[in-house]
Formats: C-alpha cells, structure tokens, sequence
C-alpha cells in the first residue's frame, strides 16, 4: 500500500476518533494542519462528554487552530476529517476560511461536502475550500460501523 499525501494526518484523526469511545461519542476525529502541514488543531467528537450540540469534531479543531494562530481566519490551512462534514461544521470551514477539507468516509444520511449537500462549493458563499475525499475511507467507516453496531 501506497502512503497518499494525506494518510498521516488521517491516522492522526482516526487516533482522536477512538479516544472519543472513551466518552460514548461517535468516533469522528480531526486535524487542522498549518500552510506547513503542522497540525495545529485536534479534536474528537466530544458532544456526549460536554454536552454539547456542537461539539462535533471539525468545530472543536477548528477551535484549537484559531486560538494557535490567535486569530479566526485559517487561510492556507487544512481541515482533515474521519467523516464527511455535516453542514454545521461544512459551514464552520467555509467561515473559518480554510484552504481545503480532507475527510475520510462518505456520509450519505447528513454529509454536505457532497454527499446530501455540497456547502463547500456552493457559488453563493464568498469562500470555497478545495474538497479531497475518501482518505483511508475504509479505515474510518469500519471505526463508525463497529460502534454501531455496538449500539443498536
């Protein structure tokens, strides 16, 4: 197996999405990466832990980032993700101005990078982030799978 551009970083998503088992949330996990590719931002679903509607993995990272930077906008930064983005956090990298989205596995039930809605591209917004999807997909539908099934 080749390692793509963008597999280490996932890898590094994937390990904050498993330590989101440890709180019962779903096991999203991601990484916002500086121009150089330094990750600046972590985060995990943490939503059952802190009670929080928003506490999806994007927004959390994002968090992290713009306080790294000290600043909102994350021009030239990369958002990478286990799961495609639903359209609060689709929303959040459109705002926070980042130059691209990587996620992992495709979400047809609420993705909005392309799947059910494309938030990303849509002509309307001011900003519009280059999109790369399916970044060790299998790796990271099979953690969503497994828990579930775990849960049903």
């Amino acid at each position: 197996m080749s390692i793509g551009r963008w597999d280490g970083a996932m890898l590094a998503a994937l390990e904050e999405a498993r330590a989101a088992l440890a709180t019962d949330d779903v096991p999203i996990g991601a990484v916002v990466l500086d121009p150089s590719g330094t990750p600046v931002g972590r985060g995990r679903n943490v939503r059952e832990a802190d009670h929080d509607p928003t506490g999806h993995a994007e927004v959390v990272a994002l968090r992290e980032a713009a306080r790294a930077r000290g600043e909102w906008r994350l021009d030239g930064h990369t958002l990478v993700v286990t799961l495609e983005p639903c359209t609060m956090c689709a929303g959040a990298a459109v705002l926070a101005r980042v130059g691209r989205v990587v996620f992992g596995a495709w979400d047809p039930k609420a993705g909005a990078v392309g799947s059910l809605w494309d938030v990303v591209r849509d002509r309307r917004l001011n900003h519009r982030p280059e999109v790369v999807a399916g970044v060790l997909a299998d790796e990271s539908a099979a953690l969503l799978e497994e828990f579930f099934a775990g849960h049903r």
